[in-house]
């Protein structure tokens, strides 16, 4: 197995976070609907996925790296090993341990009522000095990840219930995640006090219940959407139906922005509003605020194009597809040939030369981190006859790095941090740039622009974030090999 993976697009985006789905299916086979739930939120993450289920009396959990249907391709894993009414399951971007097996999702723990099974989306910011404090008292870890601090912090205090053991690990905790939990005979799911990553809970119309990262995991599964889980609440998910209690006290909400500009699925709802809407209105506001003397207005798919119909119905100009996606690249654990790398984004993106030839271009795209991807999306249009690339982002200049779950960059990495806008317009080779602004793009998402997480363009850290925190800090030495098992099944 391959210690990281690459990619070998040469893709300098954000990358995503993680995804969780939880399901309770009275008379239903739990797992497999937490195997469509994880399909619908694969964008959230492709480095690996699991899911953990329980038969009422035993947890049995499966997990391996690559792609959700690489996964799960053997039908029988729903039969055999992951039965029963109850799943948690978790799709992964590595944000805090190395790209390995130890470190795919859901966590596996004992506890004094039996086997918990842990998903979790987000970042501990203080997980190195609670690993410390563990481990000085003699827990052992299994991973190099945060969420497994988590996890053996919920397991110390099972012998109070779930909620309480649940209730006890937020108190210590600090940082951004949703989480679900299994037992054997309960789904729970909490958020962080600040609400940084999202967390929904929807009714399966067969019966029962379900949690998830986004709202887009619903539909596959027959589930309704029912409320968002605000900061700092838990909901447990049994044959006692859903209850909903307070975990902490919330805090400011602070929910990050980069889920409406980017990651999450456009189908999916979020703080009261659709995705797709949302990134539309930035659109509009994009147009109003750097309106372009131009032609037609094209964007960068898949994630350009709402925002790139909302430029061009603010301004007038024609929306138009100008390059094609590929809809089978994916991130890779084989090392790329040189030459594939060089290719870079033209392995992604194919231009539509007569929608672009002897035009002004206005380009709609949803953020620039490096500035590698869009100089390459620039220098493929200029390739292909156009006369001006006037280049439109719906992200403000990203300007500070995450520790709230995106792996982004360092800030020295970032383009916005060490170089002026007009750098940045020449080192992509745009005729023009224009960032919508902080204000133009939470407008976008509610009115009052309230409840969100701004660092990466501001800054302001919500939650103060250690100097030495990195996405290695718990790294074993590199001759301490990759030890976890893909299939976990106790009694």
């Amino acid at each position: 197995m391959t210690e990281s993976p690459v990619d070998v697009f040469g893709d300098d985006t954000p990358k995503e976070e993680c995804g969780v789905v939880g399901v309770y299916a009275p008379g239903s086979e739990a797992a497999r609907l937490a195997f469509f739930g994880l399909f619908a939120l694969q964008h959230r993450g492709q480095e690996s996925a699991g899911i953990a289920a329980s038969n009422g009396v035993e947890v049995a959990m499966y997990k391996d790296m690559g792609l959700v249907t690489q996964i799960f391709q053997d039908d029988s894993i729903f039969t055999t090993t992951l039965v029963g009414e109850l799943a948690i399951g978790h799709t992964r971007y590595s944000t805090t341990g190395a790209s390995v097996l130890r470190n795919a999702q859901p966590m596996f723990c004992q506890s004094v009522v039996g086997e918990i099974a842990v998903a979790h989306n987000g970042n501990l910011v203080n997980a190195v000095e609670l690993r410390a404090e563990l481990e000085a008292e003699g827990e052992v870890f299994d991973s190099t990840n945060d969420s497994e601090v988590m996890a053996r912090l919920i397991v110390r205090n099972m012998s109070l219930g779930l909620g309480p053991a649940i209730r006890a690990a937020m108190e210590r905790i600090k940082g951004a995640y949703s989480v679900t939990v299994l037992t054997r005979d309960c789904v729970a799911a909490f958020r962080d006090p600040h609400g940084f990553r999202p967390m929904s809970v929807g009714r399966l119309d067969a019966g029962g219940w379900m949690v998830a990262s986004e709202t887009c995991a619903f539909g596959p599964l027959g589930a309704i959407f029912e409320c968002e889980l605000l900061p700092g609440e838990i909901a447990l998910l049994s044959k006692d139906g859903l209850t909903v209690e307070s975990g902490v006290t919330p805090q400011k909400t602070s929910t990050c922005l980069f889920e409406f500009i980017y990651f999450a699925r456009p189908d999916s709802i979020m703080a009261g509003t659709t995705l797709y809407l949302a990134r539309e209105r930035m659109g509009r506001n994009l147009a109003l605020e750097h309106p372009a003397d131009a032609d037609v207005v094209i964007p960068v798919p898949d994630s350009g194009i709402p925002a790139a119909i909302g430029y061009a119905k603010a301004s007038g100009l024609p929306f138009a597809e100008g390059m094609m996606k590929s809809r089978y690249i994916h991130r890779t654990f084989i090392q790329p040939d040189p030459r594939m790398r060089e290719r870079g984004v033209r392995m992604k993106l194919s231009p539509i030369v007569e929608q672009i030839r002897g035009k002004r271009l206005v380009l709609v795209d949803d953020s620039i981190v490096r500035g590698t991807t869009t100089k390459q999306i620039v220098k493929i249009l200029f390739d292909s006859g156009a006369k001006e690339v006037h280049v439109r982002i719906t992200a403000p200049p990203i300007k500070f790095p995450c520790f709230y779950g995106i792996d982004m960059a360092s800030k020295g990495e970032l383009i916005a941090a060490v170089k002026t806008h007009e750098e940045i317009c020449q080192s992509i080779g745009a005729t023009s740039l224009g960032y919508l602004s902080v204000p133009g793009a939470v407008r976008a998402v509610r009115e009052d622009g309230e409840g969100f997480c701004l660092a990466c363009f501001t800054g302001n850290y919500p939650l103060p974030v250690p100097e030495n925190l990195t996405k290695e800090a718990f790294e074993f030495p590199p001759d301490v090999g990759n030890f976890a098992s893909a299939t976990h099944t106790q009694s």
